[in-house]
């Protein structure tokens, strides 16, 4: 079952409502399979959602995600639906084949269907990616940040005004389910200890990050500063001829991009590696210039550059990039000090490196740990440390991490999980800050015990900065 004329009159089960599962229905529908939906949860909205599949005429099982439909002969699931679900070992028992939306989206595509210019890693993908689309904008190129974020892949695939190439966005959980992806060129930024629980093991997680670089046909590119994703490299089935390319924030060797007296360098793709380098823009064009953003334009400029854009594309495109909200966002300065949303960083990786852009840091944390430990993380930023503000159900791990190793650092525990406490962290961050100090909003957690989401944490803490500036005004 791989073109579209073979999904006709075929028995589909989608696994899960939602921003996946709904969009993939319709269009398995649309195309002439019949299509049962089976959704774990049986609450309002989810029967709403029923409601409008089933006029259309797509049949929807709610409150039982476990069992599978008889007859199915093909399962396209929600990424987020773990491999261990029984629904899926029986599908396996029954040698039924299991897709993803992203593979749903691949087996899809038309003859002249745009390439995939594809970005994974445990933080930095959306950046990077959405920097990627940018320089391709600026190249002139029909293109869309998709996957993850941005357009849907199934609508980006099956556009009437075809693209040019796709910038896609791949979660660990989106490549899993994807076995026949075989993207133009792929990137995978970092790895760290994250989804462990669904996957797992670090080995099992790894496996299916490196799964992206599968098939690719002109550049694996890794971070020279995390050897794992070089050994994933190494690991790859990949078409002859297709090259591995570093991102270094040094000076770059032969056949990497990177960084030389504070211009991003092309070493990769120019004629003669060995001896020559392509300036592409300037530290200074990138916002905001952090190590890990930096990091950032690199591998988006390294997967543009494999798709031939020109040098000066890269510039213009960095240059016209912004980033999302609650990415290191300056909220403002407030008498003297800068004050930094990083509450996308909800993980220890993504916050240590939050921490290492900036110096000294008055740091708001904690939130829902999600099995992570911070020693490691406290050690590494105890020298940057001015004071910390601590909420949320696990604060607890991180003052006993900062006791073991910044004992001299103050410490504010404030003993409430209420969204209010968001605006009592501000007031207690101003009374630690000094001028020239930045406050940062780096939690290294989860939202979910306070928040809806790390949006509305990062909101809670710009809202509450903004009152404090006005009342120093």
């Amino acid at each position: 079952m791989s073109t579209r004329e073979d999904l006709a009159g075929r028995r589909v089960t989608v696994a899960g409502l939602g921003v996946s599962g709904i969009p993939a229905a319709r269009v398995l529908h649309r195309l002439g399979a019949l299509v049962t939906v089976v959704n774990d949860g049986d609450d309002e909205r989810a029967r709403e959602q029923a409601a409008a599949l089933e006029a259309e005429g797509i049949t929807v099982r709610l409150g039982d995600g476990d069992t599978l439909p008889e007859g199915t002969e093909l399962i396209v699931t929600a990424p987020g639906w773990r491999p261990g679900k029984p629904l899926f070992t029986a599908a396996a028992a029954a040698g039924t084949e299991i897709w993803g939306d992203v593979e749903l989206a691949w087996r899809l595509r038309r003859p002249d269907s745009a390439p995939w210019l594809a970005v994974t890693g445990t933080n930095g993908k959306t950046t990077t990616v959405r920097m990627l689309a940018a320089i391709l904008e600026a190249a002139g190129l029909r293109t869309a940040a998709v996957g993850n974020i941005g357009v849907s892949l199934l609508d980006a695939v099956l556009a009437e005004e075809p693209y040019d190439v796709l910038a896609v966005e791949l979660s660990s959980y989106q490549l899993h389910w994807a076995p026949s992806l075989r993207a133009h060129s792929a990137a995978v930024l970092n790895l760290a200890p994250d989804h462990l629980d669904w996957h797992g093991s670090m080995q099992a997680y790894a496996a299916d990050k490196g799964r992206v670089y599968e098939g690719n046909t002109v550049a694996c590119v890794y971070n020279t500063a995390d050897p794992a994703t070089e050994d994933l490299v190494r690991e790859a089935d990949v078409v002859e001829g297709c090259r591995a390319v570093g991102f270094t924030l040094g000076t770059p060797g032969p056949s990497q991009l990177g960084v030389v007296e504070g211009i991003l360098v092309d070493r990769a793709f120019v004629e003669n590696r060995q001896q020559q380098a392509q300036e592409l823009a300037e530290v200074a064009d990138i916002d905001p210039p952090a190590p890990h953003n930096i990091a950032n334009a690199l591998a988006a400029a390294a997967l543009a550059r494999a798709y031939g854009v020109p040098a000066s594309a890269v510039r213009d495109g960095l240059r016209a990039f912004r980033p999302d909200p609650h990415r290191i966002e300056k909220v403002a300065d407030v008498g003297g000090v800068a004050w930094i949303d990083d509450s996308k960083a909800t993980n220890t990786h993504a916050t240590e490196a939050s921490l290492a852009a900036y110096d000294p840091i008055v740091w708001i944390a904690g939130g829902l740990a999600k099995g992570a430990t911070f020693d490691e993380l406290v050690s590494a930023a105890a020298g940057r440390l001015r004071g910390a503000v601590l909420i949320g159900a696990d604060r607890a791990l991180i003052a006993e991490a900062l006791a073991r190793h910044a004992p001299d650092v103050p410490v504010v525990d404030l003993d409430r999980t209420d969204t209010g406490a968001m605006a009592a962290a501000v007031r207690e961050a101003a009374r630690l800050a000094r001028p020239g100090d930045t406050v940062l909003l780096a939690p290294a957690c989860a939202s979910m015990d306070m928040f809806t989401n790390y949006n509305k944490r990062g909101e809670a803490f710009a809202e509450a900065v903004r009152t404090l500036a006005a009342e120093r005004a």
